[in-house]
């Protein structure tokens, strides 16, 4: 074989493999599995099954997010059988990290707390609803897992997931005090991490990062559709030590790993192209842990917010939030997309509250 052969079939070698690497990446990436596993959902169901599952893409209730127990749209598991419970199951495990799903059984099995406490049918582990908003097929979609305490979002475009907030989850009690489940903490890594980022500040630090000795009520964007730039206090992280930044990273990377890890690298990757000096960590309320002594923090960039509140209930009642200032629900690329391409409805034809 004469040498220019041989380097022609060496060139379409590389190019084979190398499209075979693309073809395998983009067969494993999450959006790939979550239509998959929404496909399976919608098949899996029978026809007023499927008409309560699925909402179009374009309708208000895509944005209408909610973690307080009340009636929702959507097919709630107690409407599923056996089979399509798993099926169920299996979507949620497309669009969460395994310690994500296990934070997310363990709160909705906090359910059977709260009713063996107040004896109400509310508390019932059964009405955690799944919503699928438009085709997985189709170029835009998305997907909704929701109940008390629990709002997890994912959309959809162009094969791509441009984004995975808003994201809620949620514990009461934050710790079990008495009964079968007693000592369970479904989101313990974001108290702990929290605490030990605050020790390891020096006393002048500690001053700057403690803005009030009274924490709010519950986080500062509620269940808004659009959360706005609060105000910016705090510490600015690029003045932290190394070690202290490394220590802070690690909080933000926890709130993050509840996505699976392709998904928590897009919200990584955002909070590294900012910059620290860009980022500010607050905290309200008091820093020694027990009954009564409520606590919020947030962490606060040009981008996104994480806000952590434990003040209800004698502080044993967390709230816990990614936001991200201009993509909730898709909004940025989907802005663009419709934009540049004519469509006859749109996702923000609604009002915004």
């Amino acid at each position: 074989m004469r040498p220019d052969q041989i380097r022609f079939v060496a060139l379409t070698c590389v190019v084979l493999v190398g499209g075979l690497v693309v073809i395998a990446a983009q067969a494993n990436r999450p959006e790939t599995a979550m239509r998959n596993a929404a496909k399976a959902l919608i098949a899996a169901l029978n026809d007023e099954q499927r008409t309560t599952l699925r909402i179009p893409f374009d309708a208000e209730e895509r944005m209408n997010w909610q973690f307080v127990p009340i009636a929702r749209k959507g097919l709630p598991l107690k409407q599923m059988n056996e089979q399509q419970r798993k099926i169920a199951f299996d979507l949620l495990k497309t669009g969460l990290s395994a310690s994500g799903y296990t934070k997310a059984e363990t709160i909705r099995s906090l359910e059977n707390v709260l009713r063996a406490q107040s004896g109400s049918a509310t508390r019932d582990p059964e009405l955690y609803f799944f919503s699928i908003f438009g085709d997985p097929d189709g170029a835009s979609w998305g997907w909704r897992y929701e109940g008390h305490h629990l709002s997890q979002n994912w959309t959809i475009a162009g094969g791509k997931a441009s984004a995975t907030t808003p994201a809620f989850f949620g514990a009461n009690p934050a710790e079990v005090m008495d009964g079968p489940m007693k000592g369970t903490r479904a989101l313990a890594a974001e108290d702990d991490l929290a605490r030990a980022f605050i020790a390891a500040l020096t006393d002048e630090q500690r001053r700057a990062v403690i803005v009030s000795e009274k924490s709010p009520t519950d986080i500062v964007t509620g269940n808004s559709r659009k959360a706005n730039v609060l105000e910016p206090v705090g510490i600015v992280v690029s003045t932290l030590a190394a070690k202290q930044q490394e220590m802070l990273m690690r909080l933000i990377e926890e709130h993050a790993a509840s996505q699976p890890a392709a998904l928590a690298e897009q919200r990584l990757a955002k909070v590294r192209a900012e910059g620290w000096s860009n980022v500010r960590f607050a905290w309200m309320g008091s820093t020694v842990k027990g009954p009564g002594n409520g606590n919020y923090y947030r962490i606060q960039g040009k981008t996104f917010l994480i806000e952590y509140d434990n003040t209800q209930n004698q502080a044993n009642h967390q709230h816990i939030v990614w936001r991200d200032f201009a993509g909730d629900f898709g909004m940025d690329v989907l802005a663009q997309h419709y934009a540049q391409v004519p469509h006859t409805a749109s996702p923000y034809s609604g009002p915004v509250r």
